[in-house]
């Protein structure tokens, strides 16, 4: 496909990855709001991320057999589709104010993206050359992250206008029936979006990906890249979603105003990030050596999170020949700078993992869909473990050990094209 061919598709896909990010994020802002009006311990309120992202286990091989007789295009209409029943799914949600129908929704939610993800992933990854498709998943995903910038600051105006209300130690059934009700419009207006991109979608000159077979290993198990790359996104997407949702639960709990809108502070430092991929790759950067430094930048920053103060603080040092006062910044600030390390991790194992599986590719594309559900197993653990310890900070360590499975996949273990 030739570079002016490809803008409207693009376009097209850039619009859907707007909307993945707007959905995506949005759970960071409900998770606290849940909190209160369910009255969640906070282990219960990560059930929030668990019901969206284990969608993404359940249903991605199901999905890429779909895909393979819809097609990409068709396949994304279809996506939407279950997008709108699970946006008016939050009415009833709403008007019961009843946790597990929040969940149904949520999965509901997770499963059209699925299918959307699973089609518009190696649509980006094969539009183009593939040394470059890193480029343009860094494009995607700065129309994704603006949406995740926003979406905390929206909730927050449009839902939370008295952010008080999550600080109160006890509600009113009438409060709380209240705070709930104020979730209906938003999903509604959700749902006529959705429906109008499916109109897009279907009615739209896109054309259809059409891509050849390069081998003829009958099974996605056979090629190791796109297993162990499965794998590590899904320690990457534990590890994003952590830093993305737990950053308003930990300023919440060290007494941060304002914690509903932290959220869009990560989003903030992963479109940094992706400018710099946009601007870099392939040209000055590798995909692989932008995944190595991603790696490492996440490993330092973890550490920064969990061996930095709770609070700012003023220091006077002498430091090559100036002296002066500083004030360093706190691990919330790492939290949210996590970002810079995250975003190039997703575009890059793409064409790494996606590389050389020819008619392999919808189910190459639905194994490493089916690693998002690092998005609803890790923040788990992340809870748990904060429980035990007693303390959220040291809980972000756990984020250590997977950005050294990525650091692995970067350096050797994206080469391996067989397992023997």
């Amino acid at each position: 496909m030739d570079s002016k061919s490809s803008i409207f598709p693009m376009i097209v896909i850039g619009v859907l990855f707007f909307l993945f990010g707007f959905v995506t994020w949005l759970n960071g802002s409900l998770i606290p709001f849940l909190k209160v009006i369910c009255d969640l311990s906070d282990f219960e309120a990560f059930f929030v991320t668990f019901a969206f992202y284990i969608s993404y286990t359940v249903m991605a091989l199901p999905m890429a057999n779909v895909l393979e007789k819809t097609g990409y295009k068709n396949g994304m209409a279809l996506g939407l589709g279950v997008m709108v029943v699970g946006s008016l799914l939050f009415i009833p949600a709403a008007l019961s104010a009843n946790y597990i129908v929040f969940l149904v929704a949520l999965f509901m939610l997770g499963t059209g993206l699925t299918i959307l993800q699973t089609a518009s992933n190696p649509y980006v990854v094969f539009i183009g050359p593939i040394k470059s498709a890193a480029r343009r998943i860094s494009i995607m995903g700065l129309i994704n992250k603006s949406a995740g910038v926003l979406v905390p600051v929206m909730f927050t105006a449009l839902i939370l206008s008295d952010i008080s209300i999550l600080k109160a130690e006890a509600l009113t059934q009438v409060e709380i029936d209240s705070l709930a009700t104020r979730l209906i419009l938003p999903y509604i207006i959700m749902a006529l979006v959705l429906t109008a991109l499916i109109a897009l979608v279907k009615f739209s000159n896109i054309p259809e990906l059409e891509i050849q077979k390069e081998r003829s290993d009958d099974s996605v198990f056979s090629y190791p890249q796109v297993v162990l790359g499965s794998i590590a996104l899904f320690f990457y997407v534990g590890i994003e979603v952590i830093a993305g949702d737990t950053i308003g639960l930990y300023a919440q709990e060290i007494g941060l105003s304002n914690a509903t809108t932290l959220t869009s502070y990560t989003m903030v430092f992963m479109v940094i990030s992706y400018l710099i991929g946009v601007l870099f790759i392939p040209k000055y950067l590798s995909q692989k050596n932008a995944l190595i430094g991603s790696s490492i930048l996440g490993i330092l920053f973890l550490f920064a999170v969990m061996f930095s103060s709770k609070e700012s603080y003023i220091v006077s040092e002498f430091l090559w020949g100036w002296s002066g006062v500083a004030t360093l910044p706190n691990s919330v600030t790492f939290v949210a700078m996590l970002g810079l390390a995250n975003a190039l991790v997703w575009p890059t194992i793409w064409p790494l993992a996606l590389d050389g599986l020819g008619s392999m590719t919808a189910k190459g594309s639905a194994l490493l869909i089916m690693a998002i559900s690092g998005g609803a197993i890790l923040p788990l653990v992340f809870g748990a473990l904060a429980e035990s310890l007693g303390d959220i900070q040291m809980a972000y360590g756990v984020g250590v050990f997977c950005y050294a499975f990525i650091l692995l996949y970067a350096v050797k273990l994206h080469k391996l094209k067989s397992w023997s």
